[in-house]
């Protein structure tokens, strides 16, 4: 057992010192890549430098630059102050422990141009008490995080467009490389994110680059959107730089746009929500290689929430004009989908569900069957709790994100929940928390199910099952057999090619 009063701790850059919050040591701001600035914007991550003296490790580091407003508003907190110098993470770890420890990696959302890892919802002391170590981070955003521009082509020995998922790997390098000096065990690394991080978890299952680095994955709201093609980001890039004045820019140029330009843009000079396809990281697109059954064999937890369609008006994405288009556009496929939604009423509603489940719902299912391929377990869920105060707020079920506080068992802590919670929503948010805990300590390939409220099944051959987290918004969990099976059975058959922001 170890019970130091002191939280100072040896890593490979040099020693490092935290504080104590309560039964949990923290350490904040620790560099996992040498900054991204000057020369090495656009570049592949680079090692920390070292230092000699003991280094300070208490406050949260600098943001990727990303607007503060829209982040405040959707993203879960104020991100602080910004600057490219934003690659370092942070880590909890009970005060007394037996070592080693399940190791937790959270990668934050946020379309991949807001968050960061210090943020409220994400802190990880709930989390380390029930005897795990949290790992948040920061990664490059917006443009900072992906693009291409031909001048930038040739420039290191392989095709690189990912950064920030490049950043992400260096960070799970990093991890491998210095966590047992935190007490946790580099061979039990579970890897999970909400939204955009979800969608970084799916990339690096499907990653040549991320093989090893993690031994267990977790996907909240990862959607379908398929992945930006290289020959159109090349495109978008071009076409950015003639937006600022920079026509034919070379590299020296593009690396000379103030940061701050970027984050401002807007349609059709943002990025994408999604990778891009095409580079080292990911050669090809990560639905195929979920179609194929090709990611990396490890146990998956994997689901989304009851009103996911609230974040489809942030896309850009009319709800009710989803449905007039088909009516417009294919009448029989208009037909076939009010026989899978009866009693659904007025194109508002239905489109709400429709774009829900093509978007997300069905990722869930496409995974479980790649996880039967490998003989890798897949633990499903569907998120549907509000907090009881919050029932008229929140009609349609639990929002995009709303998991969150849960699964970090924040709820009472954070803004504005915190305001209104009660005994029962605290309640329901520490059993939650429990079986994400349960996941990473014991899911393996020979594990069945974990252990909770309800015994959790997995999916196996022959066998789809899915956790309802919470019923019709009330507390509650219960097993459900081939759920949406119709729905998602057609949906993954057109996915490819009508899953879009178009």
């Amino acid at each position: 057992m170890e019970n130091s009063s002191t939280p100072v701790v040896n890593t490979r850059q040099g020693a490092l010192i935290g504080f104590i919050d309560d039964d949990v040591h923290v350490w904040c701001g620790i560099p996992y890549a040498a900054p991204p600035v000057g020369p090495l914007r656009w570049r592949s991550p680079q090692p920390s430098p070292c230092w000699d003296d003991v280094r300070e490790a208490t406050t949260f580091s600098a943001s990727s630059w990303q607007s503060s407003e829209y982040c405040q508003a959707l993203g879960g907190g104020d991100p602080g102050r910004f600057s490219e110098d934003c690659l370092y993470l942070n880590i909890w770890s009970p005060v007394t422990r037996q070592t080693p420890l399940p190791v937790m990696v959270w990668l934050h959302g946020g379309g991949f141009t807001i968050g960061a890892g210090g943020l409220p919802p994400y802190q990880g002391h709930a989390l380390a008490r029930r005897d795990v170590v949290v790992v948040t981070l920061n990664y490059r955003l917006g443009h900072l995080g992906f693009f291409a521009h031909p001048a930038l082509e040739g420039e290191e020995d392989r095709v690189v467009h990912n950064f920030a998922l490049l950043d992400q790997i260096a960070a799970l390098q990093w991890i491998r490389d210095n966590i047992a000096a935190f007490g946790g065990d580099p061979d039990n690394i579970t890897l999970f994110g909400e939204s955009a991080g979800a969608r970084s978890v799916l990339s690096l299952l499907a990653s040549p680059l991320a093989k090893n680095l993690f031994h267990k994955a977790i996907v909240q709201s990862g959607y379908t959107l398929p992945d930006t093609p290289r020959e159109q980001a090349l495109q978008n890039g071009d076409a950015l730089a003639t937006h600022l004045g920079i026509e034919h820019a070379t590299a020296e140029q593009l690396r000379a746009i103030p940061a701050e330009t970027f984050w401002p843009l807007t349609a059709p000079y943002n990025i994408a929500p999604t990778p891009i396809v095409g580079d080292c990281v990911l050669p090809e697109p990560m639905l195929d290689v979920f179609f194929a059954g090709r990611q990396h064999p490890v146990p998956l937890m994997i689901g989304s929430n009851s009103d996911e369609a609230s974040v489809m008006a942030v896309f850009g994405v009319d709800l009710a004009g989803q449905i007039e288009k088909l009516r417009r556009e294919r009448r029989f496929g208009l037909g076939i989908i009010k026989l899978l939604y009866p009693g659904v009423k007025g194109d508002e509603e239905l489109g709400r569900q429709v774009c829900r489940d093509m978007a997300f719902t069905t990722m869930g299912y496409v995974a479980m069957q790649a996880q039967q391929r490998v003989g890798e377990p897949c633990w499903r869920y569907w998120f549907d709790y509000v907090a009881q105060a919050e029932h008229e707020t929140y009609p349609n079920g639990a929002w995009h994100g709303n998991e969150v506080p849960y699964v970090f068992d924040t709820l009472g802590t954070v803004e504005p929940s915190r305001r209104y919670v009660n005994e029962h929503d605290l309640a329901f948010s520490a059993q939650v928390a429990d079986y994400w805990v349960n996941f990473a300590r014991h899911a393996s390939r020979t594990c069945d199910a974990l252990q909770g409220p309800t015994r959790w099944l997995a999916c196996r051959k022959g066998r789809d099952v899915l956790l309802r987290i919470g019923l019709n918004k009330h507390a509650g969990f219960k097993l459900e057999n081939r759920f949406m099976r119709a729905r998602m059975s057609l949906f993954k058959r057109v996915m490819k090619h009508h899953v879009s922001l178009d």
